[in-house]
């Protein structure tokens, strides 16, 4: 956990940044530690969540493994970026996203350290980059001056996409040539369809759907191109953790063991455990998506976390110059210090 002080952040960060809108018992008996939040910490954590999925924090409370932590939902968010932004600015108290963008707002000043993975890329559920069947577009090369469909920019599907270019031998002016258009997930495919992009990026319940109805196909993935890897994390404000050590310890303790119960259960009793938690908590959503549910993604153990899975990232945002050398320290940035698989 950082010791150093940071810069408070700004509004004119957070636009510089572009983030401005950015078997059971065995399983759960992995934290010794004790669940109970001291008397003084606060019980309740706010949090975010996302229109027909069940998150982390989500499960390990429906799984009881919170001890005395409460959650409060208070709405869905829209990407990563705009989770973690929230979680700066006070608003919730705990949001993930990639870790790029996690690197950038740190870079920037801001006061949160990662906690746990929550996500990733894997044979099974991964980011794919797609293009009509009739597209001429065959790899690398064809992308100059190409429109490609994400969800948020600065984040994990324009960083993928810079990696991908830059080891096809792209320069950075042409890598900026390559327009990332902005497009909410659920309406990827038709903007791909309809030729509005040249490629989308698609992942989950909307890739599944998509390749099942036909007529595209995959130039990449991020599984392909980089193995698998944990890509994100939850964060926690420093100041929260400073202020509720005994609440940090079994929210994180609980979430890691909700990720590793997800890593070991079998594929179907996952599935139906999430199509049960969509259901009951009664915000009118889909309960049919959770059956595209493959895997986590996360590679560590209950969401350990890997140094390399930030050191990787920060690299390609030294060499592209957004963030300065020596602007982060990636061993300051995150802690394995709540979660009992580390």
């Amino acid at each position: 956990m950082p010791s150093s002080p940071r810069r408070p952040l700004g509004r004119r960060d957070f636009l510089r940044l572009g983030l401005s809108t950015l078997p059971t018992a065995a399983v759960l008996s992995g934290c010794a530690a004790s669940s109970a939040a001291p008397r003084g910490e606060t019980t309740v954590v706010r949090y975010q969540g996302w229109s027909g999925q069940v998150t982390f924090p989500e499960l390990a409370a429906d799984l009881g493994l919170l001890g005395d932590v409460h959650l409060e939902w208070i709405g869905n968010t829209t990407s990563g970026p705009q989770d973690i932004q929230a979680t700066v600015t006070g608003d919730i108290d705990i949001g993930g996203a990639f870790n790029g963008s996690i690197l950038r707002l740190v870079a920037a000043g801001a006061p949160i350290t990662a906690v746990v993975s929550y996500y990733g890329s894997d044979a099974l559920s991964n980011a794919g980059y797609f293009v009509l069947d009739g597209s001429p577009l065959r790899g690398a090369a064809d992308l100059h001056g190409a429109a490609v469909g994400m969800n948020t920019v600065g984040a994990h599907h324009q960083d993928v996409l810079g990696i991908y270019l830059r080891r096809n031998g792209f320069s950075d002016s042409e890598i900026r040539d390559v327009q990332p258009v902005v497009v909410p997930p659920v309406s990827s495919e038709q903007a791909l369809r309809s030729g509005q992009l040249d490629v989308s990026t698609m992942t989950g319940a909307v890739s599944e759907k998509a390749k099942a109805r036909g007529g595209i196909r995959t130039l990449f993935t991020d599984f392909e191109l980089l193995g698998a890897f944990s890509a994100g994390c939850y964060v926690l404000r420093d100041e929260f953790i400073a202020a509720n050590p005994g609440t940090t310890r079994a929210l994180v303790a609980g979430i890691a063991k909700a990720v590793r119960w997800s890593q070991t259960r079998p594929y179907p009793e996952v599935v139906a455990r999430f199509t049960d938690i969509i259901r009951r908590r009664g915000r009118n959503e889909d309960t049919k998506t959770a059956a595209y549910w493959r895997s986590s993604g996360v590679a560590g153990p209950g969401g350990a976390i890997a140094a390399r899975e930030f050191s990787h990232w920060l690299e390609r945002l030294v060499e592209s110059g957004v963030i300065q050398p020596g602007a982060v320290d990636v061993s300051r940035i995150h802690t394995n210090e709540f979660n009992p698989f580390a």
